[in-house]
């Protein structure tokens, strides 16, 4: 960066070469503010507690339902110091644009040569909500305690990342995983840019949580993502199977069904939101959208009917909290308010997801655990049936293929509401440190310090090496079929071997059907 900026606000010239940060005096009374000197841009950041933050980078742009293209602004002096927009959505977050191809950066020594292993995080809400922008997600704790650069992503989602098009508009051939590509352009940026923030390109660990896992899950059978990414981290989020492109094609044309008349390239954003809730024909309920089988840029399930071998490779850890489905039928819900073993099955079955006999599966329950309630059995199953199946599949196929798994599972519990358990979300605070953030129900007390140290310290050891071991927890062996290790995190974490292995080997009696197929 040679002169002053063109954005205003510095009192002083930056002088840096090679990549080196600086901190630069600002106007008086305000933060101070790194400044690196990246290939795509010399950016201005700011900094708390010995943490340098770039938030609002650039990587890309794109035309509605086009591949992304890499932006770039070398010797150019960009202010990143605040989240760029998130993608159209029905969510709460803001604000919101379909220029939304923006990551962050955190880092302590941002500077060439430091050589840090990054973790890049990837949002959940599915494929058609969320942000990184949620406090939850913040990266400034984990990159303080880990020694590691935290890069957070958004990209593009619902209609806008995932209607497959290909089929019925020779316009819009990369449609159906348009979200996907803007991954995998960010990774490029990565690959490309962060060594000038003291991140080591050779070590870059990618880390999700629900529809983040699921599309870690997806890149590691794409082709284009090759050689991207080093360990990958699924945090209940799994993708066994993508949505096929018969299915996908009529999903397509029942949204825009939904959507009216109009040239779908150009009428207003708001259209495409509002018309998220037109009905799916596969599935029932609201349209599905995510990955497809498009055999342009996925040309194989991902881990169907065996782990894709570009992905073996890959170390990879695979993890599920131990209440899933409590974060998404409240304790206080309609579907639970009244619940008997008299109506348990007929409210249960919808929420199985999968194609069994419910009055068989209560029996089953009831039978093998006479102490729970209806309340008990209606989780438990739902649960392992439906949030937990994918996980153990990948985990199962990775052991055949004798490619290198870590299994964990969280049973620390919320301690601002008990009922909940560990519910769906419960990891991501554990991970970040962000236990006081907005949304987080772990507490703040040495229980939940003591848990979140424990997967802290994992996830940094296998970003830094693939193996998440370290002093101070337990063995965790890789995962095999002889023995099934499972990292228990909790106040005191633990190694178990196949801790619920008369529900996983209940559901492995039916086959297993991935939403969205």
């Amino acid at each position: 960066m040679s002169g002053a900026s063109r954005d205003g606000g510095l009192t002083r010239r930056a002088a840096m070469g090679g990549g080196a940060a600086m901190l630069l005096a600002s106007g008086a009374g305000a933060q101070d503010m790194a400044a690196v000197r990246a290939p795509a841009g010399d950016f201005v950041g700011t900094t708390d507690a010995g943490v340098h933050a770039f938030r609002g980078i650039r990587y890309g742009r794109a035309d509605r339902f086009r591949a992304p293209v890499a932006v770039a602004q070398p010797g150019r002096t960009v202010r990143v110091q605040a989240f760029g927009p998130v993608c159209p959505q029905k969510g709460a977050y803001g604000p919101q644009d379909e220029d939304c191809l923006f990551l962050n950066v955190w880092t302590a020594v941002p500077r060439r040569g430091a050589n840090r292993p990054v973790m890049l995080y990837i949002h959940g809400g599915a494929y058609s909500n969320g942000s990184v922008t949620d406090p939850l997600n913040d990266g400034q704790r984990l990159a303080a305690r880990g020694d590691v650069v935290v890069v957070t992503v958004n990209h593009r989602l619902n209609a806008l990342g995932y209607l497959y098009l290909a089929r019925l508009d020779p316009r819009f051939p990369d449609s159906g995983n348009a979200g996907q590509l803007d991954l995998i352009l960010a990774l490029k940026w990565v690959r490309d840019n962060i060594a000038a923030f003291g991140g080591d390109p050779d070590r870059v660990m990618v880390f999700g949580q629900s529809g983040g896992g699921a599309k870690i899950a997806t890149m590691m059978a794409m082709p284009a993502a090759k050689g991207l990414f080093h360990r990958a981290a699924t945090m209940s989020g799994q993708q066994v199977t993508a949505s096929g492109p018969l299915n996908a094609t009529a999903r397509a044309k029942a949204f825009l069904a939904r959507l009216g008349d109009g040239d779908v390239a150009t009428m207003p954003v708001a259209r495409l939101v509002a018309a998220l809730d037109a009905v799916d024909p596969v599935l029932g309920g609201g349209v599905y959208f995510g990955p497809v089988l498009d055999m342009r840029w996925l040309t194989r399930h991902p881990f169907w009917p065996d782990a894709a071998p570009q992905g073996c490779a890959i170390p990879m850890m695979l993890g599920n909290v131990h209440d899933e489905t409590r974060a998404f039928i409240g304790v206080d819900s309609r579907r639970m308010r009244g619940l008997t073993w008299d109506n348990l099955a007929d409210r249960m079955a919808p929420e199985l997801r999968i194609d069994i006999q419910p009055e068989w599966v209560v029996g089953q329950y009831r039978a093998h655990f006479p102490d729970w309630t209806p309340v008990d059995v209606f989780y438990g199953a739902t649960t392992a049936g439906r949030s937990w199946r994918g996980q153990v599949i990948e985990a199962e196929e990775r052991a055949r293929a004798g490619a290198p798994a870590f299994v964990y599972q969280v049973d620390f519990a919320s301690r601002t509401d008990p009922r909940r358990g560990a519910f769906h979300t419960m990891d991501i605070p554990l991970v970040f440190g962000t236990l006081d953030a907005k949304g987080s129900e772990t507490g703040t007390g040495a229980d939940a310090r003591a848990a979140s140290r424990a997967m802290q310290d994992g996830f940094v050891a296998f970003a830094a090496t693939g193996d998440p071991n370290h002093a101070g927890l337990a063995r965790w062996p890789r995962y095999t079929l002889a023995r099934r290790a499972t990292m228990i995190f909790d106040v005191r974490s633990r190694v178990e071997d196949d801790p619920r292995r008369w529900q996983r080997e209940l559901f492995a009696r039916v086959p297993y059907i991935q939403p969205g197929t």
